[in-house]
């Protein structure tokens, strides 16, 4: 029994010991700290901005359906079929009217395009004497051309057999030669400015233009043709009182003289103002090639 008591005893302080160091190694409590922010009484909710009403569209203009887009304007090809003889034109004639004949007989596969473009295009009763004119003369001048080229070299024209009655060109279902082109049909237009117009491919010819003519501005065209012809004193000498001019004015004598005398005619594109009284002759033509 003395001995129980004395091991309850031990035990006892052993464990209030134990006890005692446990407490003792007990981290100590962490402080909470509460920070108080002190808000004031008036605060006033932030603005929200409201999204502005779309504007009020009226019903009929919601079923109205968006205008339509304009046509295309097709491309004319009366004014058009022309561009490829301009470039040709504008590379190989000088602007004296000088011919590189055989530069384009070298390189003539354009050349070619614009005649055969020609006969499969023939003007009809729809096309206005504009664009009549405008295609028989370029016709007329890219036919020319062809037909030196065909004959290339040569000094004249007139070294060519026929130059100007050869069939070497069919158009629609007809076989057409120079002359056919200039008197049966040019001539009959009643449009004498044609004769400055188109070339025989000879120095004392008018000079073949560096650009092709076209319906829009012909008239333009060929009044300068006309002016430029006459004030070449290589091929017309014009005062007041005397007159020496190409023989083209002996040769188409009438076509000058359908409202007027041949010296009203000229008085309407000379620089000169002829006397109706004026003394008249011809110079020598010159049929030397024009290259």
């Amino acid at each position: 029994m003395k001995y129980l008591s004395i091991f309850l005893l031990s035990a006892f302080i052993s464990s209030c010991c134990g006890t005692k160091k446990a407490i003792e190694t007990q981290p100590e409590e962490t402080k909470e700290v509460v920070v108080v922010t002190e808000v004031p009484d008036n605060i006033e909710p932030p603005l929200v901005q409201e999204a502005p009403e779309p504007p009020k569209v009226e019903e009929e203009e919601k079923l109205l359906p968006p205008p339509p887009k304009p046509p295309k304007e097709p491309l004319n090809y009366k004014e058009i079929m022309h561009n490829r003889w301009d470039k040709i034109l504008q590379k190989y004639i000088s602007q004296n009217g000088n011919i590189d004949y055989k530069a384009i007989r070298n390189d003539r596969s354009e050349f070619d395009v614009y005649i055969d473009y020609l006969s499969d295009n023939l003007p009809n009763e729809e096309w206005s004497k504009e664009e009549k004119l405008a295609y028989w003369i370029n016709a007329y001048n890219a036919l020319t051309v062809d037909l030196i080229i065909r004959n290339y070299p040569t000094n004249s024209i007139k070294d060519v057999k026929d130059p100007w009655d050869q069939r070497l060109w069919k158009f629609g279902n007809k076989w057409l030669n120079l002359n056919d082109i200039e008197h049966k049909i040019l001539r009959k237009m009643d449009e004498p400015r044609i004769h400055f117009a188109i070339v025989c491919a000879s120095e004392s010819c008018p000079k073949l233009q560096n650009e092709a003519f076209n319906s829009k501005n012909l008239e333009a065209q060929l009044t300068n043709a006309t002016k430029e012809f006459l004030s070449d004193t290589s091929k017309n000498e014009i005062s007041k009182d005397r007159i020496k001019l190409s023989k083209i004015f002996k040769w188409f004598k009438k076509d000058f003289e359908q409202d007027g005398s041949l010296i009203d005619f000229l008085n309407q594109y000379s620089e000169v103002t002829i006397s109706s009284s004026a003394k008249k002759s011809y110079k020598d033509y010159n049929w030397e090639l024009n290259d």
